[in-house]
């Protein structure tokens, strides 16, 4: 067995034994027997079982990571690249920043030419798309495009959006219909295997679109709390989201806005002008009509690297926009319901939480008896919860930058931020539910590095 295959041997172990952890010890419970009817009254035991129901909203997302971490390998083989990087499609790697932290731009823009060139991945560019001016460097194969003051999308398109679709106007666009795009956050870092992973998919040319698997853990970390909570977030990228990618090649869930790769005909087919509602979460909203339309999205092998949000404070404002953004994406979106059905059980997900808390409470107070099937289906939601924190930590943090020692109390230390990562989307919830909607925080992702300066990037990539 190779060592690959070894380690994801281990991981199913575990899971399966958290698993039964869970399910094993609540079915084995002497409960007593009483009618909770009589004991509490019908208005109180009609509330604790109706709170208690609405966690069943969380099944499908919890069932596809099950599904994602069981029958795929959780650590496969680095990618090789698979043909002539002369024969490739043309790359365009845009990144679309306000142009508040031009340090971090022009660092991280170093970086990924940098890695780009140590993968082989030669035929492409690095778009800087921004609302403020930055004045990079001339150097081939980058270009800064400004988004004038004065543009307008025809829908009324604000934020992100607004930035996105200037891309793609005629006159701005430089891109042939068959070239890709594949989109980053001003602080994504990408990997060689991530490199070699758009090649190969773009060079395969089998879907319209592709994501492939962020972390948090594996750069430099300001925040260590917040960066164990993002977690879950690399555990569900190997989860659900890679499980309905080469399923059923559909963002049954979501898609995101960083490492995605498009092809260039396709986005523009789909575009990004759909209005104000859409501009909170335009990565969602537009996976949702892409799927309408019949597009088709596969999984990209490699991993890029993303950081934290520095403070709660940050966190709660990040997830704030998501929740509002994800709802309003559901909400807004004129396609049959049958392509929101995943996000429709998402955003319920979402908005139940703060009245899970409530149903927690409620408990404890008035405990009711729970019945078989109750009882293996919330034990399998534990298990996969308390899974995908553990997991995404081994997954995220680097154990040869961190040493075996240290990288094993933050795996563990994982199980401990639980609570406090529960706290703050509670309170992110709440936030969102009584806040202005159409609202788009920009979290600070810029520090102070020891890096090169930017003018010692090499400039080796030819457009």
């Amino acid at each position: 067995m190779k060592v690959n295959q070894l380690k994801h041997t281990i991981v199913v172990s575990l899971f399966l034994v958290i698993l039964a952890v869970f399910l094993i010890g609540p079915l084995m419970e002497d409960e007593e027997q009483f009618d909770p009817f009589e004991e509490y009254g019908i208005i109180i035991t009609l509330v604790s079982y109706f709170l208690r129901m609405l966690s069943l909203s969380a099944v499908p997302l919890s069932v596809t990571n099950f599904l994602g971490i069981i029958f795929f390998n959780t650590f496969p083989e680095p990618p090789t690249l698979k043909g002539s990087p002369l024969l490739a499609p043309f790359i365009c790697f845009r990144v679309v920043t306000k142009g508040d932290f031009p340090e971090l731009i022009k660092d991280n823009l170093r970086r990924n030419m940098e890695t780009c060139c140590q993968a082989g991945v030669d035929n492409c560019m690095f778009e800087i798309v921004t609302d403020k001016a930055i004045h990079l460097a001339r150097m081939p194969g980058v270009r800064e495009i400004v988004v004038p003051d004065t543009y307008v999308t025809s829908q009324g398109s604000l934020f992100k959006a607004r930035a996105l679709q200037y891309c793609l106007e005629d006159g701005v666009n430089m891109l042939n219909d068959d070239d890709w795009i594949v989109h980053l956050d001003e602080e994504t870092l990408l990997t060689k295997n991530s490199a070699i992973g758009i090649f190969n998919f773009v060079t395969e040319g089998s879907h319209h679109f592709g994501q492939g698997v962020i972390t948090y853990g594996s750069g430099h970390v300001v925040n260590w709390v917040t960066t164990l909570i993002d977690s879950v977030r690399v555990a569900i990228d190997y989860g659900a989201l890679r499980f309905c990618f080469k399923v059923f090649h559909k963002p049954i869930f979501n898609w995101k806005g960083s490492f995605n790769v498009s092809n260039v005909a396709a986005e523009r087919r789909v575009n990004y002008d759909h209005g104000p509602e859409a501009s909170i979460a335009e990565d969602c909203y537009f996976g949702i009509l892409a799927s309408s339309m019949g597009y088709s999205f596969g999984f990209v092998e490699g991993e890029m690297n993303e950081q934290s949000t520095f403070t709660f404070v940050d966190f709660m404002r990040q997830r704030r926009r998501w929740a509002q953004g994800i709802y309003l994406a559901w909400k807004s979106c004129p396609v049959q319901h049958q392509y929101k059905a995943g996000i429709f059980f998402l955003v319920l997900a979402i908005m139940f939480m703060p009245m899970s808390t409530v149903s927690f409470i409620m408990s404890l107070i008035f405990p009711v008896a729970a019945s078989f099937p109750s009882k293996i289906v919330f034990g399998f939601l534990g298990a996969v919860f308390l899974f995908l924190f553990v997991f995404g930590s081994v997954k995220s943090l680097n154990v040869h930058r961190l040493g075996i020692i240290k990288y094993s109390l933050l795996c563990i230390s994982t199980v401990l931020v639980i609570p406090l990562a529960y706290v703050l989307e509670v309170t992110a919830v709440l936030w969102a539910i009584f806040s202005n909607k159409i609202n788009f925080d920009v979290v600070k992702k810029e520090r102070v590095t020891g890096a090169k300066p930017y003018s010692q990037a090499n400039p080796v990539l030819l457009a």
